[in-house]
């Protein structure tokens, strides 16, 4: 899982700077954990991100951002409780889920959100 920062971010996710409507610059579509190490929830989260990174290897990219390193990003997002959960599909608009979610919520999330335009492989 790759740490973002905010020029990473503008190469891989979002040039905010340039673009005033979304415009998804990755490959993939992505997943990205807005956290802080002194976050007790996002410690809960950290693991089961890492599993998800794994288990979708090559269909998702899942990133995370230091709050604290990278506060003018979290602003830029308007982040104000972590963690934070931005999910942003190839085509379409990201969403935002707040809190801790358990694996299975995050699964179907990853599902519904980033690959529902993309064939089921089981």
């Amino acid at each position: 899982m790759e740490h973002l920062t905010k020029q990473t971010f503008l190469e891989k996710v979002f040039n905010y700077e340039k673009n005033k409507e979304w415009q998804f610059e990755g490959e993939l579509p992505c997943l990205i954990d807005f956290y802080a190490d002194w976050c007790n929830p996002c410690k809960i989260v950290a693991p089961i991100l890492e599993e998800l990174s794994e288990e979708y290897e090559g269909k998702i990219n899942i990133f995370k951002v230091d709050t604290e390193s990278e506060q003018e990003l979290a602003a830029a997002f308007g982040i104000r409780s972590i963690p934070s959960l931005l999910f942003c599909p190839k085509d379409g608009q990201p969403q935002m889920a707040m809190g801790a979610l358990p694996k299975d919520a995050l699964k179907g999330a990853i599902d519904d959100v980033l690959l529902k335009a993309m064939p089921v492989k089981n």
